[in-house]
């Protein structure tokens, strides 16, 4: 599992279909977001879910950037 997780090619993959999936008219995660920034109001728990499910590909490739940056660092 730990080779899956850090396989940048399969975090871009994960990123760019799971995580704004579906596309049109705007990716979900991004709307989903700016209903957070809005406020919430009205966001049940599947809205809830949403933006986690939407969103683990993106921590996934945070995860990957602050690791190797650090890991870089200690050479």
């Amino acid at each position: 599992m730990k080779e899956f997780i850090d396989n940048w090619k399969i975090v871009l993959l994960l990123c760019l279909t799971l995580g704004l999936a579906p596309f049109f008219p705007e990716p979900h995660i991004w709307g989903k977001l700016k209903w957070i920034a809005g406020g919430a109001t009205g966001m049940g728990a599947q809205d809830w879910f949403d933006v986690v499910l939407h969103g683990f590909p993106f921590i996934l490739l945070l995860r990957l950037v602050i690791q190797t940056t650090f890991n870089n660092k200690k050479h």
